[in-house]
């Protein structure tokens, strides 16, 4: 199963206590879902959870009955629907609406004053058009409706609530999305969904540490390239020198470096000057290393 198909199985979860949530709920459905007129209401989904929250929410919600119900045998794509004039008058009538002059759906904002209601209506906006990408895959949780009002009508209903989402079309629907993990975490708690908002952080969690864990391994191979090239450089400077006959010249602090160098060609700069005699700091055998390789090019 998706990420998106468990998310909304957890909200399925969700309590159906308030009456008016149920009806908010409903309404998040009805203008998100395939088809809501004043002469049907149809709502296609391959879940069935989501099937069993339905039949429940309009009995809660409305008092009414899907008309035409899947069969306990049918599986992949189901549809419930609703063409009863007295049962569809109902449901409109819930939300301030004539059945005979739905036109354009707007969301009539007077039926989600309460913050409850709000997010009880983005829930069921999610579960009937929405969608959330893997988090392990990406971030991206849309909603999407084919009524152009009510997207933006949405949005707005969304900054007010604290989020900043953004907005664009896919064929004849308009899609409300967000991009930023911290906006899916939060909506998906919202609205009832705080395992998969859990996912999400944990997948953000993981990502980062994977990044440092990266980071980290091409920084010290970078060094440890770098520390190979100056040891063949500091290799190359002693074979010169030597080749020259002032190796015997060189002063007793530098012969030593030469021997242990030569000794160690894999050594680290630390490593060779813990073998000094006395030990010494690793910037002053630096110094002296550098001093080889300068006279050498003289």
């Amino acid at each position: 199963m998706s990420f998106s198909g468990q998310t909304k199985n957890e909200l399925c979860r969700a309590a159906l206590s308030r009456k008016c949530c149920a009806q908010a709920e409903a309404y998040g459905v009805l203008l998100f879902c395939n088809h809501f007129s004043g002469r049907e209401v149809r709502i296609v989904t391959e879940s069935g959870e989501f099937l069993q929250r339905l039949i429940q929410l309009f009995r809660r919600a409305f008092r009414v009955e899907f008309d035409v119900l899947p069969g306990p045998e049918e599986r992949g794509k189901r549809t419930l629907s609703i063409t009863a004039p007295d049962k569809l008058r109902r449901i409109c009538e819930t939300f301030g609406a004539d059945p005979a002059e739905m036109v354009a759906h707007h969301i009539n904002f007077a039926v989600l004053e309460e913050d409850h209601c709000r997010l009880a209506f983005f829930r069921g906006a999610f579960l009937a058009g929405g969608a959330v990408t893997d988090p392990a895959k990406g971030y991206h949780l849309e909603l999407a409706t084919s009524h152009y009002y009510v997207s933006r009508e949405l949005t707005a209903l969304l900054r007010e609530a604290g989020f900043s989402p953004k907005e664009t079309t896919r064929k004849s629907n308009y899609l409300t999305y967000f991009k930023q993990s911290e906006y899916i975490e939060d909506f998906l708690t919202a609205i009832g969904a705080p395992v998969a908002a859990m996912e999400v952080m944990n997948a953000k969690v993981e990502k980062h540490l994977r990044g440092s864990v990266n980071r980290r391994v091409n920084c010290d191979a970078a060094n440890l390239d770098k520390a190979v090239e100056a040891a063949q450089e500091q290799m190359e400077a002693i074979r010169r020198l030597e080749e020259r006959g002032m190796l015997q010249d060189l002063p007793d602090k530098l012969k030593e470096v030469v021997d242990l160098r030569a000794a160690h060609p894999e050594y680290t700069l630390a490593q060779l000057a813990e073998l000094c005699q006395p030990p010494i700091t690793k910037s002053a055998l630096n110094h002296r290393l550098r001093k080889l390789v300068e006279l050498s090019k003289s």
